[in-house]
């Protein structure tokens, strides 16, 4: 029998489980009010049976509490990005066809936006149902039974409009269990939330992660490098989990503090069990400057929106560049073109079998159906198998250039120039070219002014890569365009290449 996370929540009792700017929250006051709003979700019926409900909350308890009430009365919960505009909401409400929207009392004045442009919505406050004086509880309650559809998070959108993935209690149960037994979670662990709750990340590996065990999870409400780093350093926290632009952005902030605070940061951060980084890429450069502040080589682990984590590294064994092997339950092939196993050592596209797996896109069949051959989902990730683990080269999409007949590694190219000591952040991109197919295109943030010139980073990008590989359309940007969870949005960048134009070598 499946074991399912509210069933583990109620046996966790007078445990601390959230620390937010409300305050602190044990897990019997999360249960009780997650029956209460189940019941006011519920009315007069016995089960939502799969009817929508978006959560509008900021991290905490409230989010908890809407996402376990939400389950209890039988809905496919649909997490929103309380910062995202009305624009980008409505998009995710109207193609899930939500029917009630669950907001924290700060979210009002958005919700009211929203409802304003989705009539048909009803809204539901977290602090009504704190007002409710009755129980809760009551005979009946939906049976939720593991193949039961509970969790629906939107992709990233990177290459497309986003698409709603559908996940049942067993695939987040399955996807639990796998983080929980390899990175050895416990009761006694402590893990600070910095990530947004509309993505996995930050929903399955910290938050319900942290949940299923009985641990603590502080739930700030945003991210701030110092108040970070005090609370690393506050010898409290166990466990830190973020993408590599936060893990920058702290060692920014570390090289911004003065040599005392700097070294209280490092020794005490030191202390922590694990800190682990995912949901892009991890430049080296960053993995070893962070090793070399804290001590900690973070460990590098692969997901995805439809598969939870499969690929990671252990506390034991982590390889820079490399993000593990499979996780418990996960089976992984890498096929080539014609879709045939391919040797250790080459490289193909990564396919994924297993309980953690996802349902299917909400409402697209026919997508769906395009991303399972034979029972396995095709990740559109190219991938090579090492005896070290396996090592990701991007995305088949947007990673892979086909330039001149050659296939080459977007993720290999801003990998050297990163190195470069004239370049603090760089994407390479395929630009579409009559003559060569694609025109391998790199967009660099300058470490410092004046800005690289692109024909002496030309050249040196000819000592360090084959020349299929060096770069002939250059674009010096401020920043990256970024997504929520750190990834760089390359169809925005290819956009931005044909609006600016930008130098050409040869």
């Amino acid at each position: 029998m499946v074991e399912l996370l509210p069933d583990r929540i109620r046996g966790h009792g007078s445990r601390l489980a959230i620390v937010d700017p409300g305050g602190e929250h044990v897990y019997a006051d999360l249960d009780a009010t997650a029956h209460r709003l189940a019941a006011r979700l519920l009315g007069e019926r016995d089960d939502l049976d799969g009817d929508r409900v978006a959560l509008l909350c900021r991290p905490g308890r409230d989010f908890v509490v809407g996402l376990l009430g939400g389950w209890l009365a039988g809905a496919l919960v649909v997490p929103l990005h309380p910062d995202h505009p009305v624009a980008e909401l409505e998009y995710s409400v109207r193609d899930a066809g939500v029917t009630t929207v669950v907001a924290s009392e700060s979210m009002r004045p958005l919700v009211s936006r929203l409802a304003a442009t989705v009539p048909e919505l009803v809204v539901l406050g977290v602090s009504d149902v704190d007002e409710s004086t009755e129980d809760g509880r009551r005979a009946g309650l939906p049976a939720l039974e593991p193949d039961r559809p509970a969790l629906m998070v939107y992709t990233s959108g990177t290459t497309g409009r986003p698409k709603g993935a559908v996940h049942s209690h067993g695939s987040i149960a399955a996807q639990i269990a796998g983080m929980v037994e390899l990175w050895r979670w416990s009761s006694e662990d402590r893990v600070l939330l910095v990530l947004p709750l509309h993505h996995v990340h930050g929903i399955v590996n910290v938050t319900l992660c942290a949940l299923w065990q009985g641990a603590t999870c502080e739930a700030p409400g945003g991210f701030d490098a110092t108040e970070v780093w005090e609370r690393l350093a506050s010898g409290a926290i166990t466990l830190f989990m973020a993408v590599p632009t936060i893990y920058a952005r702290l060692t920014k902030a570390w090289d911004d503090a003065d040599g005392t605070t700097r070294q209280r940061w490092s020794s005490r951060a030191a202390h922590l069990r694990l800190m682990v980084c995912g949901s892009a890429a991890l430049p080296v450069v960053v993995l070893d400057r962070w090793e070399s502040i804290t001590g900690h080589r973070l460990l590098e682990r692969y997901g995805m929106t439809e598969l939870g984590m499969v690929l990671s590294n252990s506390l034991e064994h982590r390889v820079p560049g490399h993000v593990g092997f499979p996780m418990p339950g996960a089976a992984i092939r890498v096929v080539d073109d014609q879709g045939h196993d391919v040797a250790s050592g080459e490289a193909g596209e990564l396919l994924v079998r297993g309980p953690q797996v996802f349902l299917g896109y909400w409402d697209r069949p026919e997508a769906t159906a395009e991303t399972f051959v034979d029972g396995w989902f095709r990740t559109g990730d190219v991938a090579v198998e090492t005896p070290e683990g396996f090592r990701l080269l991007g995305r088949a999409s947007v990673d892979i250039l086909k330039t001149g007949g050659e296939k080459v590694s977007a993720l290999e190219i801003e990998e050297a120039f990163r190195r470069h000591p004239a370049v603090a952040d760089c994407a390479v991109v395929g630009i579409p070219d009559d003559e060569w197919g694609q025109r391998v295109g790199i967009a660099i943030v300058p470490a410092g002014a004046p800005g690289p010139d692109p024909v002496e980073l030309r050249a040196w990008g000819k000592e360090q890569l084959a020349a299929a590989k060096v770069p002939t359309r250059w674009l010096v940007l401020d920043e990256l365009p970024r997504n929520a969870m750190g990834k760089v949005t390359k169809p925005a960048l290819i956009d931005r290449f044909h609006l600016d134009g930008g130098p050409t070598t040869r």
